[in-house]
């Protein structure tokens, strides 16, 4: 009697463990999916949504390029006060409203160990250029730096070029938080003003490329 109890206990507890077994097998087949019922997004709650994403791109973006700029405008201002640096032109604005969109590399102004050079290329093949680059090369030596910043951030740097190819006074402004920059080239010995806009590199990481100055 004892053994038939003992076998009818163990078959009930073999039987619970089985179905317990069993029912976990079952859960563990179930996808989150498909245990539970999202609820479907409306229209107007999934254009939300990507407007919401869209904003964080672009304030990712955003801050991506504050950080960069503030790389690339401390450079600039540190190559400035070393007294080695590079002007890269995009375009020159003529004292007569005219602007020429240029190649940077070969149109600048720099400063570099005292000496500086100002080139133009205008990429006029069939006129005679003294650099042989379609302008001029003309170099000189730096005096009578001037500079200063505003509450903004803006620096204000001024220097003469004196040599026997060129005596001109230079103006150049670096923008606040960035290397973009201007340079207004005013020759002592007429009215033939130019600015040169672009963006100020460190000479060392620099591409320009200069010609021959052709005054010698």
């Amino acid at each position: 009697m004892k053994k038939r109890i003992k076998n009818f206990i163990r078959t009930k507890v073999l039987c619970k463990l089985a179905y317990i077994l069993s029912a976990l097998i079952l859960l563990s087949n179930i996808s989150p999916a498909s245990a539970v019922v999202q609820k479907k997004m409306t229209r107007k709650e999934k254009e939300a949504a990507w407007r919401a994403e869209r904003l964080k791109k672009r304030a990712l973006e955003e801050q991506r390029e504050i950080r960069n700029d503030s790389i690339e405008y401390a450079q600039a201002l540190a190559a400035v006060r070393n007294g080695s640096w590079a002007l890269e032109a995009s375009n020159v604005t003529f004292n007569n409203g005219v602007t020429r969109f240029v190649t940077p590399s070969t149109n600048f102004i720099s400063v570099n160990n005292g000496n500086a050079v100002l080139q133009t290329a205008f990429d006029n093949t069939n006129i005679y250029s003294p650099n042989g680059l379609g302008g001029i090369t003309l170099e000189g030596r730096v005096a009578d730096e001037s500079m200063k910043m505003d509450k903004d951030g803006n620096l204000y740097y001024s220097y003469s070029i004196l040599g026997a190819q060129i005596s001109a006074s230079v103006v150049v402004v670096i923008t606040a938080r960035s290397n973009q920059a201007t340079a207004t080239i005013d020759p002592n010995f007429s009215s033939s003003q130019m600015t040169f806009s672009g963006y100020i590199y460190p000479y060392v990481n620099s591409g320009i490329i200069e010609g021959t100055s052709g005054y010698d």
